[in-house]
């Protein structure tokens, strides 16, 4: 699996891909492979106000249900649409299908989230191997 290191990443396993005071956030390769075929994805509306490690949807899998959270506070500006008719395309590119776009409210939480290297270090312990 491979994560792109020019995003931030959190434990719950979303990822954010931010530029200035826009984020796209998605879930991670990992994610999607241990939840196996997605099959649903509750998405937010566009206006939301999200905090940081609040949970603003869900994916669903043949395996389970697993909420999504938010790696930052901010404003939703915009979903993907896209996945209420294909929510498996986050099995067959996890690491460019976002879920949604926000305004970030404070841009210095970003640096609290895991590096592409520290998340990476985090699966291996988690998952032992």
């Amino acid at each position: 699996m491979s994560y792109p290191t020019g995003y931030r990443y959190t434990k719950e396993h979303e990822w954010i891909d931010a530029t200035g005071t826009t984020g796209s956030i998605g879930i991670t390769d990992y994610a999607q492979s241990s939840l196996g075929d997605i099959v649903f994805v509750e998405l937010p509306k566009v206006g939301d106000t999200l905090e940081a490690g609040e949970a603003f949807g869900s994916v669903e899998s043949v395996k389970a249900v697993s909420e999504l959270f938010s790696p930052v506070a901010g404003t939703v500006t915009e979903i993907n649409e896209a996945l209420n008719d294909a929510p498996e395309t986050l099995n067959s590119d996890a690491n460019t299908t976002w879920i949604l776009k926000l305004t970030i409210s404070d841009t210095t939480q970003l640096d609290s989230l895991l590096s592409a290297a520290e998340y990476e270090t985090f699966i291996s312990e988690e998952t032992g191997h």
